[in-house]
């Protein structure tokens, strides 16, 4: 398949520019039949996932979604779900991310999961992601691994993403029930952010699913520190909250990004949210497309 299939055109959207959308979760039936997706059916159901999408959908199929929200650009997570020597725990192997962004590197780019338990290996594993695989970014859930993100065993790899020039984005604030058989404790608050940004100044850290309940903590903390900055993913934009609005369409309007946590939020829905949310053109611009450009290093 060339490389030039599902080009990508911006006037077909009503603002004349693609989003980005800076957290997907690669959810296809492939991952699906391998058993690599970290939920069962009752969260499936908490989320109120549709019927039609519980059999995940191909990269293929996926494109056409993000063509009818008007998202150029989704960055796929290869994520990593906890000690890989539990049955409870899951991963998505890098090179599935790369085969699919090599197929169409003008609608999708990776972003490498870091399970801290590897140690070195992880490390070497990072690397290769990033040097030879092109991926534009590091990803982090601290409750598979149970403990904050400030925790001593984090750090080597905060420290390598520094060095790669990359950001890493995780998950601050709460976390839910994946699967009945391994409920997992929050352990991320956004405050933790602060201490990492102050050790790291040169590390590029997006807090992501907006720190709720904590919204407020996360605002202040990507105030405080021009290297952190905050993701709207994982809830519909409709309940962002005033807060977590404000802050995107005034004084935060350089540090808030668009994401979705699909399979957990439809794109098209959430880019129809976002239009009733009446942004102001310059703001909703720098949230959808160009402060994810710019973090990321995005081609386009």
């Amino acid at each position: 398949m060339a490389k030039t299939d599902y080009p990508f055109n911006a006037n077909a959207t009503k603002d004349g520019y693609g989003a980005v959308d800076i957290v997907v979760n690669f959810y296809t039936p492939q991952v699906i039949a391998e058993r690599r997706v970290p939920t069962d059916e009752n969260f499936r159901d908490q989320v109120r996932m549709a019927d039609d999408h519980r059999r995940g959908l191909t990269p293929e199929q996926y494109i056409e979604k993000m063509d009818r929200a008007g998202i150029e650009r989704s960055l796929l997570i290869a994520a990593r779900c906890g000690d890989r020597r539990m049955s409870t725990s899951t991963e998505i192997p890098y090179s599935y991310i790369y085969e699919t962004c090599q197929q169409y590197p003008h609608r999708y780019s990776g972003v490498a999961g870091i399970n801290p338990l590897l140690g070195i290996a992880g490390l070497k594993e990072l690397d290769h992601a990033v040097k030879d695989y092109g991926f534009v970014a590091a990803h982090l859930y601290p409750h598979w691994f149970g403990q904050a993100p400030d925790a001593a065993i984090y750090y080597p790899y905060y420290a390598r993403c520094a060095e790669l020039g990359i950001p890493i984005m995780m998950q601050v604030g709460h976390c839910l029930i994946y699967r009945s058989d391994n409920r997992l404790a929050t352990v991320a608050k956004p405050i933790t952010l602060d201490r990492i940004a102050i050790d790291f100044p040169e590390l590029t850290i997006v807090g992501i699913h907006l720190g709720y309940p904590w919204t407020e903590e996360m605002i202040s903390v990507a105030t405080k520190h021009k290297n952190v900055y905050m993701a709207g993913d994982a809830y519909a934009p409709k309940h962002w909250g005033q807060s977590a609005v404000h802050f995107a369409n005034t004084f935060g309007q350089d540090k808030f990004m668009f994401g979705t946590d699909w399979w957990v939020i439809d794109p098209e829905r959430a880019v129809k949210d976002v239009d009733e949310l009446e942004f102001r053109a310059h703001s909703k611009r720098k949230i959808m497309r160009d402060n994810a450009m710019r973090v990321f290093s995005l081609p386009g």
